[in-house]
């Protein structure tokens, strides 16, 4: 989530330094209206798009070499033992009531937000209750006593009584572009994402720009039916009493009097000035490449655990070697550092495994990535494919360790954050699990693993030429605790 934040910001702010460089003093105000419009939109949607033709054009090696560390191969003789890495279980502690201070800032953020909406409606809301001076379906003026108040909001037109017939005429003239523009449907959609992103200070300058906007369109219409002249002289010397509502099109803003001015004395600006505009493609072909190289990243991140990636890859050329036992432990040391690089709290030195004295015999064991028929777990008999009986003795294993690791060995011991088993067992010919090993950072996580492999159901053994034969597995359990991330 935080990344989907950090992405929206900066492609807003991509789009409102464009809009400001390029196109910000350009008369073409209906074109600068949609830009502010949609562009914010443009913005949250972006990075929940990908393209496999961009990302194509990023070479794929410069994606993998900011994710996986790849190793080389080392070949050390000795007779190998057959294994395969299993996906790490993933145990979380729970720790009763957790409280999540990020939501509880936002909650409390979008809160104090719409009290502030609330607050200007209400502001609003009071000069609804003035006397109507005209009313139809397609505009409503409201005179305002004591005042010379001039906005608009939707097809309400508020004028106060201190206005001479003649000012009244030349702003009720501006505000009717409001009205029938629906600008005050601009103003309220910013409310709104106001109150959904309100710690993004870029909304409330797109606000800003936007009302601006609205103030350069409702004068260009003005001054195609009276002269600047005395358009000039009405803003000038006008007093103002505007209320600070910001949903509502106010034409007596003296911070906006001075651009209005200096926009209206501007010539209009040439068509082949529209060519700018062009310069948005580029800026969303930019944006999308990220986020489609940002989406393949974390695929490959997320696709596979490095250590299970290394594993297998190792265990895949060895052409029907194995490892030794030594070759295991430090490939094991190798996957630890692994683990410990990702983006989690780094466990302890972890101990070497504890080394059974009744192991048994795997002469007639094979490499894994050649087995004929894996070992099938109880339920996964149906299916046809060493594939998706991997896939299944996986899911069923973890549903196993979950339900029935001690997760009260977390407050007991007093552990923090993430803590690894790294275990190893044999299925042997008979299909039962044998020669258990365990190593963790606490003799008690140690022993915890081995008493719950140990107590894994009787499987069907593997088969190659027709015959049972015996296959080692490894197996990480991740004990999270609640606290940790």
């Amino acid at each position: 989530m935080l990344a989907y934040i950090l992405q929206v910001v900066v492609f807003q702010l991509g789009f409102l330094l464009m809009y400001e460089l390029l196109l910000k003093k350009e008369t073409f105000f209906t074109i600068n209206r949609w830009y502010l419009l949609v562009t914010p939109l443009v913005s949250l949607l972006l990075p929940m798009l990908k393209f496999e033709s961009l990302s194509a054009l990023v070479p794929a090696e410069s994606i993998s070499a900011l994710s996986q560390v790849w190793l080389p191969e080392v070949y050390i003789g000795g007779e190998p033992e057959n294994i395969q890495q299993l996906p790490a279980v993933n145990i979380a502690q729970e720790q009763g009531l957790q409280i999540n201070w990020w939501l509880v800032t936002y909650i409390s953020g979008v809160a104090l937000s719409l009290i502030l909406l609330l607050k200007k409606y209400q502001n609003l809301n009071h000069l609804f209750r003035f006397r109507r001076i005209s009313e139809d379906k397609e505009l409503r003026i409201i005179e305002v006593p004591n005042s010379n108040i001039a906005c608009t909001f939707f097809k309400t037109v508020f004028l106060g009584d201190k206005l001479s017939e003649a000012e009244k005429q030349q702003i009720l003239s501006h505000e009717l572009v409001h009205v029938k523009q629906k600008h005050s449907l601009d103003l309220v959609f910013f409310e709104a994402l106001k109150i959904l992103f309100w710690f993004n200070p870029l909304v409330y300058i797109y606000q800003s720009r936007i009302a601006t906007l609205h103030e350069f369109i409702a004068d260009a219409n003005v001054v195609k039916t009276t002269t600047k002249r005395s358009y000039y002289e009405q803003l000038l010397n006008t007093a103002f009493n505007t209320q600070n509502i910001s949903f509502i099109n106010q034409f007596f803003n003296h911070s906006l009097i001075k651009k209005r001015i200096i926009m209206l004395q501007k010539s209009r600006s040439k068509t082949i000035a529209k060519v700018k505009y062009l310069f948005v493609l580029p800026l969303l072909f930019m944006m999308l490449t990220y986020v489609s190289c940002s989406d393949d990243r974390e695929g490959i991140e997320k696709e596979e655990p490095i250590y299970q990636q290394l594993t297998e890859i190792k265990l895949a050329v060895q052409d029907g070697k194995e490892l030794s036992l030594e070759e295991k432990e430090e490939l094991f040391e190798i996957m630890k550092v692994v683990m410990d690089n990702e983006d989690r709290p780094t466990p302890p030195p972890l101990p070497p495994f504890e080394k059974s004295a009744d192991s048994g015999d795997n002469s007639n064991a094979v490499p894994f990535a050649v087995i004929e028929e894996v070992p099938i777990f109880e339920g996964c008999e149906g299916l046809n494919s060493n594939q998706e009986r991997k896939e299944c003795m996986s899911s069923k294993i973890s549903q196993f360790v979950n339900t029935n690791f001690n997760t009260n060995l977390g407050k007991e011991l007093n552990l923090k954050g993430v803590n690894r088993v790294i275990t190893q067992f044999r299925i042997d010919e008979t299909g039962e699990v044998v020669d258990v090993r365990a190593r963790a950072s606490h003799p008690a996580l140690q022993e915890e693993g081995i008493r719950v492999i140990s107590e894994l159901p009787k499987m069907q053994p593997g088969k190659q030429d027709g015959k049972e034969i015996s296959v080692m597995y490894s197996l990480p359990i991740v004990f999270q605790m609640g606290e940790s991330e």
